[in-house]
């Protein structure tokens, strides 16, 4: 999929700030925002797409962030962290990116980390009035 970009630096500048996009998400999610900040960072419609535990639109997404929460393995007390690595990034159009990172997800990160999973994520971002948003995350492990 080519840049679909005609200015390089408005396209560096997507570029980042999709990239702090997929960072932000990891960060909220192991505790550094709150449950709302981080549904804030999906568009209203959003798809979170997990094998065996999907969500559908940003209040439903809101929910499970706060179930995983209170399960204790992730969110603020949890040691756990949401680690991003070699994200690739392509625009769809100036508006929207697809981007694909790999993740780690570790435990016990006050102690001895452990990783626990592995994965990937591939991210359609969108821009909204508000800044680009994640509008579908699919989830894979392995």
């Amino acid at each position: 999929m080519p840049n679909r970009h005609s200015d390089p630096g408005q396209s560096a500048a997507d570029e980042l700030a999709v990239r702090s996009l997929i960072v932000r998400l990891a960060q909220y999610a192991d505790g550094l925002g709150s449950v709302d900040q981080y549904a804030e960072l999906f568009t209203e419609d959003a798809e979170w797409l997990m094998p065996g535990a999907p969500r559908h639109g940003r209040e439903d997404i809101r929910r499970g962030s706060a179930e995983r929460r209170a399960e204790g393995g992730v969110g603020p007390g949890s040691n756990s962290r949401h680690m991003i690595a070699g994200t690739a990034m392509e625009f769809a159009s100036p508006d929207e990116a697809i981007a694909d990172s790999y993740w780690m997800y570790f435990v016990n990160t006050d102690t001895q980390a452990e990783l626990k999973l592995v994965g990937h994520y591939r991210d359609t971002a969108v821009r909204t009035d508000a800044g680009w948003r994640v509008a579908r995350r699919e989830i894979t492990f392995g």
